[in-house]
C-alpha cells in the first residue's frame, strides 16, 4: 500500500523518534509498504517519520544505481533502531533531495565512512560499516530519525534564499507525483 508522504514543516518530521522492538504491529506490512512508497515517489531512501511515524525504521534500495555502480545496484536494506557510532572527520560534498522537500537539491557534507549498530526485519543484530553513498543515504535517512532534515545542514544563505520555497512546501503550494501531507 502506497503512504503519504509528509512535507517539510509537519511536525512528525522534527520529532526524535522511539526505538521500538519485535512486537510492534504489522511491522514486515509497515516495511514494504515504506518500500512501495518510496518506489513510487523515485525515491531510494525513506525514513518512518516521513510517513508520519516517530519510530526509529528507515529502508534504503539504490537500485535505480545500478547502471552507474553496480555495487549499488544491489544494496537493500531495511534498518531497525539504527545508531551510528563512529563518523569519519573525512567530508565528501553531494547533492542531496528529499521526498520531504521536494523540488529542493543542495550540496550537503557527509561523513565518507560511519559504523552503524541496527536490527534487520527478524530483529538480527548487526554492527556495519559503510562508506560513500551508501554512508551519505544512511546519514540522510539517519537524520529524519533524530528530527533534522538536509536543508538544516546545508549554508545559512543557502537556506535563507530557500525559505519562500520551504514555505511553499509547507502551506502545500507544491506539485509531486506522489501523496504528500502537508503542515
Amino acid at each position: 500500500m502506497i503512504l503519504p508522504i509528509y512535507t517539510y514543516g509537519n511536525p512528525v518530521l522534527r520529532k526524535v523518534t522511539q526505538p521500538i522492538d519485535a512486537s510492534y504491529p504489522e511491522l514486515k506490512s509497515l516495511l514494504s509498504n515504506m518500500f512501495e512508497t518510496m518506489y513510487h515517489a523515485d525515491g531510494v531512501g525513506l525514513a518512518a517519520p516521513q510517513v508520519g511515524l516517530p519510530i526509529r525504521v528507515l529502508v534504503i534500495d539504490l537500485a535505480p544505481l545500478k547502471d552507474e555502480d553496480a555495487e549499488l545496484g544491489s544494496f537493500k536494506i531495511a534498518m531497525i533502531n539504527p545508531t551510528i557510532l563512529e563518523r569519519s572527520a573525512d567530508l565528501l560534498a553531494g547533492e542531496e533531495g528529499c521526498l520531504s522537500i521536494p523540488g529542493i537539491h543542495e550540496t550537503v557534507f557527509r561523513s565518507k565512512t560511519i559504523k552503524v549498530h541496527y536490527f534487520d526485519t527478524d530483529f538480527n543484530e548487526y554492527e556495519e560499516v559503510f562508506e560513500d553513498y551508501k554512508a551519505r543515504v544512511i546519514q540522510h535517512e539517519y537524520d529524519h530519525l533524530e528530527g533534522n532534515l538536509f536543508t538544516d545542514r546545508i549554508n545559512p544563505l543557502r537556506r535563507q534564499l530557500l525559505k519562500s520555497k520551504l514555505t511553499n512546501i509547507s502551506k502545500g503550494k507544491i506539485q509531486c507525483n506522489y501523496k504528500i501531507i502537508t503542515a
